[in-house]
């Protein structure tokens, strides 16, 4: 891990634990029903407030927290068109697959690449340290993973242009 993305993962972490201190809480509208607070936004009493930690400006980590449900947003570093294609299919990708992620989003929140959503259900069956685990190592593959599309690419490109521009040398 590099040293200056160390400061920002550690802060995310802490957040993150103190965050997800979650309790059932039933709907105060419909009966028998508990949706999660932070997507229904049915009374501003359950909302804490949104808590935006920024590494640059364009890398960023949005918490928002409820009384029943975290919501855990990442905007992931894009530099330039390459980068952005790369994230946007790569988390199209991952979103399709939401189901084996549990705590994924199908749509990320405005403004962010990717979305998680833990509600007080997911820290009745999982341990919370784990969560926060599986959270922070996402965002470090992630990036590594895209990292290493955009060399893959690079690499098939140069190899593409060399053999074009063969054909023009003889």
């Amino acid at each position: 891990m590099a040293a200056t993305y160390k400061p920002y993962l550690n802060c995310v972490r802490s957040t993150l634990k103190a965050a997800l201190c979650l309790r059932n809480f039933p709907s105060q509208i419909v009966e028998r029903h508990n949706k999660p607070e932070v997507e229904v936004r049915g009374s501003k009493e359950l909302l804490l407030n949104p808590i935006t930690i920024s590494r640059t400006e364009q890398e960023k980590c949005l918490i928002e927290g409820s009384v029943n449900s975290v919501r855990v947003s990442f905007a992931i570093k894009q530099a330039d068109e390459i980068e952005r294609i790369l994230t946007h299919k790569f988390t199209r990708f991952l979103m399709q697959r939401s189901e084996q992620f549990v705590i994924m989003r199908r749509k990320p929140a405005e403004g962010y690449s990717i979305s998680f959503l833990i509600t007080h259900t997911h820290l009745e069956k999982m341990w919370k340290g784990k969560l926060v685990d599986f959270i922070i190592t996402f965002m470090e593959d992630i990036n590594k993973e895209i990292s290493a599309m955009r060399i893959a690419l690079n690499s098939r490109a140069r190899i593409v242009a060399e053999e074009f521009l063969k054909d023009f040398a003889s």
